[in-house]
């Protein structure tokens, strides 16, 4: 279940709570079930995918892509996988750890492991939100943002696009001051 911390040491782990302590923001977390499919689950505690296992992962859960194709006019998506033997991993994270928009939602599913996106609050304040496995967020257009990965270094996610170009990290002078996860 999703983590939410508030920079003055506040923590919720309800997702009602979490949900009313984004909504300034407009930010969508739900749960979405992976399913039990033991093949789907044999590939999702594997670290590294091949191309074929991560489009037989994307297959198994279309449905939700097709939902968002005819909701909110998604185009594509992928399956990113990082862990800690990914070559220059910190090179790749280090463009998504610094405040950051985008011009359009960055949406994601966290189907194994886990990730944590921090947020700057209307009112100035940041949280951050640990989003673990079966758990869709929908962070919006322009809203400032960062990134990182829990302490095991390994996450598999859904990326749905829109577009391509609008997914461009923007970075803005807004410092970070803490990472408020533990990690």
């Amino acid at each position: 279940m999703a983590i939410l911390r508030h920079e003055n040491g506040t923590t919720y782990t309800q997702l009602s709570d979490i949900t009313r302590e984004l909504a300034p923001l407009n930010i969508q977390l739900n749960r979405w079930p992976v399913g039990e499919s033991p093949e789907i689950q044999n590939l999702l505690a594997k670290d590294a995918l091949s191309d074929t296992e991560k489009e037989q992962i994307l297959q198994a859960l279309d449905g939700y892509f097709q939902q968002l194709q005819e909701t909110a006019g998604y185009q594509s998506r992928d399956l990113i996988v990082l862990h800690p033997d990914i070559p220059n991993l910190d090179t790749l994270l280090s463009k998504f750890n610094k405040c950051h928009i985008h011009a359009d939602d960055e949406v994601r599913y966290i189907v194994a492991g886990e990730g944590i996106f921090g947020f700057v609050r209307p009112d100035g304040s940041q949280v951050e939100v640990t989003v673990q496995p079966e758990e869709f967020i929908n962070v919006p257009a322009n809203t400032e943002h960062w990134f990182y990965l829990t302490a095991a270094r390994k996450v598999k996610a859904v990326r749905y696009f829109t577009t391509q170009e609008g997914w461009t990290p923007e970075y803005t002078d807004t410092e970070i001051r803490s990472r408020l996860a533990a990690v």
